[in-house]
């Protein structure tokens, strides 16, 4: 487990989006001779996006193939930017949007699943890969999710390091408890 002054000195979250918000899986058809694909993505990862927006981290998807499904759920969430290029592309692609930032490789957390996110593992300052990681992503790794990709492993990885920073109370504090006492009222049916 990282520890706080690594957490810290994180300043940007890089992902992959297959098998990391996604199970991996694809769905693919034709409709009137038109392809068309369908992923499944986890709520609580749009929740974890948000959570690590809301402590100022910019949110980087770096996905190794173009899919109108990921463009899609990258602008629903809102992420800072989202970078679909060849699987061999992703370190140069993530290290050009980093540095529009002003920021570096060592200050981005980086989420894989699979080989083609091992060169970025071994770059990033905390290289992080989901609990159904090829054994190489996860060797590269220095915290593995408890849960698999598109099963909630971006929303835990967004916990982890806000807690590790020192974030998380205070954030759930501001954005989730209402300050007037006010308390959510269920109705019957």
């Amino acid at each position: 487990m990282p520890d706080k002054a690594l957490a810290r000195r994180i300043k940007a979250v890089g992902l992959d989006v297959d098998g990391v918000f996604t199970d991996g899986g694809v769905y693919l058809g034709l409709v009137a001779h038109h392809p068309l694909e369908f992923k499944r993505f986890h709520v609580q990862d749009g929740l974890g996006v948000r959570l690590l927006r809301a402590v100022g981290l910019p949110v980087i998807l770096v996905s190794g193939r173009a899919s109108e499904a990921s463009e899609v759920r990258a602008k629903e969430m809102e992420v800072d930017e989202l970078i679909e290029v060849a699987p061999q592309k992703k370190l140069p692609a993530l290290a050009q949007a980093l540095e529009r930032r002003g920021l570096t490789l060592d200050a981005c957390a980086y989420v894989g699943d699979d080989l083609a996110d091992l060169p970025v593992l071994h770059a990033v300052g905390l290289p992080i890969a989901v609990a159904n990681a090829a054994p190489e992503v996860k060797a590269a790794a220095q915290l593995v999710t408890s849960v698999p990709g598109g099963q909630g492993a971006v929303r835990q990885v967004a916990e982890l390091l806000l807690k590790m920073r020192g974030e998380w109370s205070p954030l759930l504090k501001r954005e989730f408890e209402a300050g007037d006492g006010a308390r959510p009222t269920h109705r019957s049916r």
